[in-house]
């Protein structure tokens, strides 16, 4: 494949990951909702590491396990933000 090609993959990739994540915030900010009705604390440690230890356990690579923690990492934190509104 040409540059080109491989960077108009990348773009193709980016769009559906940016779908995704929209989608995974839509549903944090449902979960925050359920949190606050409940009167639960938006930040939950012992599940936010279950999602890290299951991502992590179940990553394929190229990705290291350190760099899925970190882009998860902020992923989580995003979505507690998401939630805490």
């Amino acid at each position: 494949m040409t540059l080109d090609q491989l960077r108009r993959r990348i773009d193709r990739i980016d769009l559906q990951l940016l779908g995704l994540l929209n989608r995974r915030a839509s549903a944090a900010r449902q979960i925050g909702r359920v949190k606050r009705e409940r009167g639960m604390p938006v930040y939950d440690g012992r599940r936010e590491g279950r999602v890290l230890r299951r991502l992590i356990g179940s990553n394929p690579g190229p990705l290291s396990g350190a760099c899925v923690r970190g882009i998860f990492r902020e992923i989580l934190r995003h979505s507690r933000r998401l939630q805490a509104r």
